[in-house]
């Protein structure tokens, strides 16, 4: 029997420690997984460096880390489809099942969630950025044997981008610009071009990732950080069918209701600073604009894991450094450094 794990542990701002924790008994109803792999969410960064992500608040130590795939190594309930040895990528939301947003489908919002690696309840729902951690039967995705660690722990991300996508409707022959080109932005445009949008747009203020969402399929790209000028001119052009906000700023969410056609959508992917921002709703207003919000993902999980497993989507495009999980606080510091990378993954060491 596993009785003892390390576990990445946020204890406050950039004080991240790799620390080892007693392991109970399992739990009825539960399965135990090896850890095999993790990314480094936009989210894990907001709590390694500010132990907070919008209104959500570190106030005791939490390990992180929500995108993570391992081995089945115990099983202690009904779990029909899963046995000792499986390969899964672990669905980090824990829904209730019960209450009026799941019984209407909307299992993302629901009133009683608990999700990995998250400040949101308290006490806080502890990460997967461990070398073992529990989880549901309900939460394991089984996986091929010859599927990475690395690739089916991308299944989170994806599956953010995919519940985006259905927000915004059907997006097919649609112009599209994206907010940001970070993991979920690049995610959200390879799964904008499999849902066959018209042409794609990719803005940030970066230019190490506007040149990797170049290589890999955007129609243009904007850097934001030399002027607004090409983007007012697209605008101009009513060019713009949808705009994703993903870039989690005051300023994303100000372009993209300003460049979108008038009767065109917005998404709002990107988590906002906590507090109130300003918002032109006047333009929302007088333009007819849908401002959509979305929020982690319900079913698109499963759609992730498909697409993965298929070969329809290759989440492997945009990892660009691997480190072991015992390295977690350097892994962090370079997955912070936009300059140096898309998405840092963390393996089992």
């Amino acid at each position: 029997m596993i009785d003892s794990a390390v576990a990445a542990t946020l204890f406050g701002p950039e004080d991240l420690r790799v620390v080892e924790h007693r392991l109970g008994p399992l739990a009825p109803g539960m399965v135990r997984v090896r850890f095999g792999a993790g990314g480094i969410c936009g989210s894990d960064l907001h709590y390694f460096r500010h132990a907070r992500t919008g209104d959500f608040v570190v106030t005791s130590p939490l390990v992180l880390g929500h995108e993570v795939a391992g081995e089945i190594v115990e099983i202690r309930a009904d779990a029909p489809g899963l046995a000792v040895g499986d390969r899964v990528a672990v669905n980090p939301s824990r829904w209730c099942g019960q209450c009026a947003r799941c019984a209407e489908g909307r299992a993302n919002l629901c009133e009683n969630i608990y999700f990995m690696g998250s400040a949101s309840k308290t006490p806080h729902m502890q990460g997967g950025f461990a070398s073992v951690f529990d989880a549901t039967p309900a939460q394991c995705v089984k996986v091929p044997h010859d599927i990475a660690y690395q690739a089916a722990a991308l299944a989170e991300p994806l599956a953010v981008s995919l519940h985006a996508l259905a927000r915004a409707g059907d997006i097919a022959g649609r112009n599209v610009i994206l907010f940001g080109a970070g993991p979920i932005g690049l995610l959200t445009m390879l799964a904008a071009r499999l849902k066959e949008c018209g042409e794609l747009t990719v803005a940030d203020i970066a230019e190490a990732p506007l040149a990797f969402a170049s290589k890999l399929g955007a129609n243009r790209t904007i850097d934001l950080f030399g002027g607004d000028d090409e983007l007012k001119a697209l605008a101009a052009d009513k060019a713009i069918d949808v705009a994703f906000e993903i870039s989690g700023t005051a300023a994303g969410l100000a372009a993209a209701i300003a460049s979108v056609r008038r009767g065109g959508t917005v998404v709002q992917v990107g988590n906002l600073p906590g507090g109130q921002i300003p918002v032109a709703a006047n333009a929302v207003m007088a333009k007819e604009i849908d401002l959509k919000g979305t929020f982690r993902f319900g079913t698109e999980f499963n759609q992730a894991v498909d697409l993965i497993v298929g070969g329809d989507i290759d989440v492997l495009k945009l990892v660009t450094a691997e480190r072991p999980l015992s390295s977690a606080h350097d892994a962090f510091r370079l997955a912070a450094d936009r300059s140096q990378s898309v998405k840092v993954v963390l393996t089992a060491d």
